[in-house]
């Protein structure tokens, strides 16, 4: 779980490095528009989907300028379905527009996100698994998008290299064996979770006996990802990994495992398709 204050100085910098980019030394159409005229407006979904992201649309326009009014109708984690209205605005019509197309991609990015996760998570409904996300992230967007994840019913992997062990081919090549890395892990910060991809049966076997937390399964076959679960029996969390899509999904929720993490959750994203007017 992202600790709420990191999350919340994530989005206090996302927004000010796209209003940056976008805004500028400042909006020169906008000032087409008398100083003194206010307006108001509403955004809708085009498309059915999950929300996420309604704090960086608060923070966008809280940093454009704090008289602009929103009213949510809508909350994060929330279904919506195509010409919803998700929340209306009102205040001086050069924020509104200013303040649009910031706003607008944040909600549109997040949502893609969540919608995505989604329709995984439905997927795997009737199984006891767990679907993770990846550090296959968008740079500088890790934290928001794995927020977004977790409001499409989707978990959170380790949030980076420093809260939890993962320790893969070359880390084991390295160290010199699976039983050398893991030790040292223990070694090096008590308490952590370790984690150890293993590549079959063998390596599990390997992994088990020197006490890994968590056991990744690296492209197991169907029946191995069975035979991994009957062996470990609940002295390790099983975690099914790699090039896992929509296809191949069920079948492997349906070995056992306690995980699967998924790439595409973050890195293959397709904005929700939004719509501003003003009135």
């Amino acid at each position: 779980m992202i600790p709420p204050e990191l999350l919340r100085q994530a989005r206090i910098e996302n927004v000010a490095q796209s209003l940056r980019e976008d805004i500028g030394d400042g909006d020169v159409t906008a000032k087409l528009i008398p100083a003194d005229k206010h307006s108001q407006g509403r955004v809708i979904t085009r498309e059915t989907a999950t929300i996420a992201g309604t704090e960086w649309v608060d923070e966008v326009f809280r940093q454009v300028d704090p008289a602009v009014e929103l009213t949510w109708q809508v909350s994060d984690g929330e279904a919506v379905s195509p010409d919803q209205v998700l929340f209306t605005m009102e205040g001086p019509a050069r924020s509104l527009l200013s303040s649009e197309r910031a706003a607008l991609n944040w909600l549109q990015t997040l949502s893609g996100v969540a919608t995505a996760c989604a329709g995984y998570a439905t997927r795997v409904a009737h199984t006891n698994v767990r679907l993770l996300d990846t550090r296959k992230t968008l740079p500088g967007l890790r934290l928001a998008q794995k927020y977004a994840v977790t409001c499409g019913g989707c978990f959170n992997h380790r949030i980076g290299l420093w809260d939890a062990f993962l320790i893969k081919e070359n880390h084991i090549a390295a160290c010199g064996s699976i039983a050398e890395a893991i030790q040292a892990a223990h070694q090096i910060a008590p308490g952590k979770p370790v984690e150890v991809e293993t590549e079959n049966l063998d390596e599990l076997a390997q992994a088990l006996t020197a006490g890994a937390d968590i056991i990744m399964l690296d492209e197991f076959s169907l029946e191995d990802m069975r035979t991994a679960v009957a062996t470990t029996r609940g002295r390790a969390k099983l975690e099914a990994s790699g090039g896992i899509n929509a296809d191949t999904l069920v079948p492997i929720a349906e070995t056992g495992v306690d995980f699967i993490s998924i790439g595409a959750l973050t890195k293959d994203v397709k904005a929700v398709d939004l719509s501003m007017r003003l009135d």
